[in-house]
């Protein structure tokens, strides 16, 4: 779940923080108060687009960090971070994101870079918004499939399907490399031996190329570097004005004064240890210069090593800048490689043996989930439209789509989730055509759509954060109610955040934000805060009857609250 997020600079919010909680949270306002800001600040910090023009009039730069709570059931999420080599803190990671007036954006997870893409590969997660929002997976044909098998309890067997079909995969891409004609396969036979003859020949060891070129440095350079070496220790001792000279006669003078005045001692005792240290560096520069012998022969037997090298590099690796341990890893894969194709007769029949079992157990497998999910995607259909219709959409028809893939004259063609292509269709009016759910326009249909399924799926889904914009668009009266209710419900197993205009929504809620906006005469903020007692009550109020103030609406507000807020959805 989200735990808490931070915007500073971010259209007109110049700062604000808050910590989120579980359950059923409300956010309202004034129209036009920024409500949508905050939601907007919250989808840029989970990987949604940035711009300059999300910045603060008079700022430089827009700045979202958030923190996320990882629970047990978000394998997915965990392996994701162990692949990025990113280690989450007592189960949470902390989210950043910026953008700068110059369109520059940056992204963290952690105290990892990672791009924008990657951002919302990994926040979904743990959430999904809904409204006019980029971040929700319900407009995403290729995730309708996930939330079907989590509907029909299909996840695992999914999962065990998908290992199958990633072998097979592999043990076909194996056959068709090496199944080429006689020809090919003993012309690769002979470059493969060519390769591994030549770098073998050549002798490389680890980290090579880094020892010569700091040897050929040394010698290429031998009369400068010897020069150098005769300057300092000749500054050091070989005349009257020396240093060395120079800090023997500074610590007689220090050790005299410390006798006077013993304010001076721990001076004195660093100057003579500094006399020390530098006798010692003038000894080893003296040791070093005696030790240096030019050898031109070396030099040229370094160089030659280093244009092999340098040609090693040219035909084996991916770069001439690459190190020499690609060379040596290109000359190991080439073994592999030639073993497999010098025993490839032997071991071909073994190969297709295993292929013609793999693509029966995928193809038996698949028709089995297949059968599943068509019994599922009946219930399923059935169940969101009788909660659409207690949330105001009576009449609409939902149907989940399970089309095969295209198949071959020889085999059905099948994907690593099995045989069936999936999609949601919806028809939102009485008597219309069933159309793709991504087609919908309107953002309240889209989050009420989403409220139905989470309802049915609140056990199995693992995205543990739901966020409803436009959830009261086009509703009122018991359709209103009949939404807190789904909501409140739901917020029993998912954290919810929602925007409302709508008292009768707002008045399950656990927790109430209140967005405001503030103007002098020369700014305008918007700020959030958390509200209780009174003054969410007279915010009730203004939601019924748009003042705050009134007597009748503050009491009808207080009866609402004590009636909804901490009771148990029916």
């Amino acid at each position: 779940m989200l735990e808490d997020i931070t915007i500073k600079d971010f259209a007109l919010i110049d700062s604000l923080s808050l910590d989120l909680n579980s359950g059923f949270t409300v956010l309202s306002g004034e129209t036009g108060a920024g409500k949508s800001i905050l939601i907007g600040a919250l989808s840029f910090l989970l990987g949604g687009k940035g711009g300059s023009d999300q910045i603060r009039p008079g700022c430089t730069e827009a700045k979202v960090s958030g923190t996320i709570f990882i629970n047990d059931k978000c394998k997915d999420a965990v392996s994701w971070l162990e692949e990025h080599g990113i280690t989450p803190e007592d189960n949470r990671v902390l989210l950043r994101r910026l953008v700068r007036d110059n369109g520059k954006s940056g992204s963290w997870i952690q105290d990892t870079p990672v791009t924008r893409t990657e951002l919302a590969e990994f926040t979904s997660f743990f959430v999904d918004i809904h409204g006019q929002h980029e971040h929700q997976s319900l407009m995403k044909v290729s995730e309708h499939i996930k939330y079907l098998d989590s509907y029909a309890n299909l996840t695992d067997e999914v999962s065990e399907f998908s290992t199958i079909y990633k072998s097979l995969v592999e043990k076909r891409a194996t056959l068709e490399k090496f199944n080429s004609s006689d020809a090919k396969r003993a012309e690769k036979i002979e470059l493969l031996s060519f390769a591994i003859s030549e770098i073998e020949e050549a002798k490389l060891k680890s980290g090579e190329d880094v020892e010569l070129e700091a040897e050929e440095s040394r010698l290429s350079q031998y009369e400068k570097l010897y020069e150098n070496l005769e300057l300092m220790t000749s500054a050091f001792s070989q005349s009257n004005d020396s240093i060395l000279q120079g800090m023997k006669k500074i610590r007689t003078v220090a050790e005299h004064s410390s006798e006077i005045d013993k304010n001076l001692e721990q001076l004195s005792i660093r100057i003579t240890n500094a006399f020390y240290e530098l006798t010692d560096i003038n000894d080893e520069l003296k040791s070093y210069k005696d030790s240096l012998i030019f050898d031109p022969e070396r030099l040229e037997e370094i160089q030659e090593r280093q244009a092999l090298i340098f040609k090693l590099k040219k035909k084996y690796c991916s770069s001439v800048n690459s190190s020499v341990d690609e060379i040596i890893q290109y000359g190991q894969n080439a073994k592999k490689e030639l073993e497999e194709l010098s025993s490839w007769n032997e071991n071909a029949q073994e190969l297709i043996n295993s292929i013609k079992l793999l693509e029966k157990e995928v193809f038996s497998r698949a028709v089995k989930i297949s059968e599943k999910r068509k019994i599922a995607a009946s219930k399923m259909s059935e169940q969101i439209e009788g909660n659409l219709a207690q949330l105001g959409m009576a009449g609409s028809k939902f149907a989940v789509s399970i089309t095969q893939k295209e198949n071959s004259d020889l085999m059905q063609k099948c994907g690593p989730r099995g045989m069936d292509n999936v999609e949601f269709l919806i028809c939102a009016n009485k008597g219309g055509e069933l159309k793709p759910l991504a087609k919908i326009a309107s953002g309240g249909e889209i989050s009420r759509v989403m409220l139905a399924m989470k309802s049915i799926l609140a056990e199995s889904d693992s995205v543990d954060t739901l966020i409803f914009d436009e959830i009261d668009t086009g509703i009122g009266g018991e359709v209103s109610v009949s939404v807190g209710n789904h909501i409140k419900k739901l917020s029993q197993k998912k954290q919810i955040l929602c925007i409302t205009h709508l008292a009768s929504i707002a008045v399950y809620a656990d927790t109430q934000i209140r967005i405001e906006k503030n103007s002098d005469n020369t700014t305008t903020k918007t700020s959030a805060r958390i509200i209780s007692g009174q003054e969410r009550v007279e915010e009730i109020a203004r939601m019924l009857s748009g003042d705050s103030a009134d007597t009748a609406s503050c009491e009808h507000a207080r009866k609402l609250l004590e009636r909804y807020s901490n009771c148990l959805p029916a």
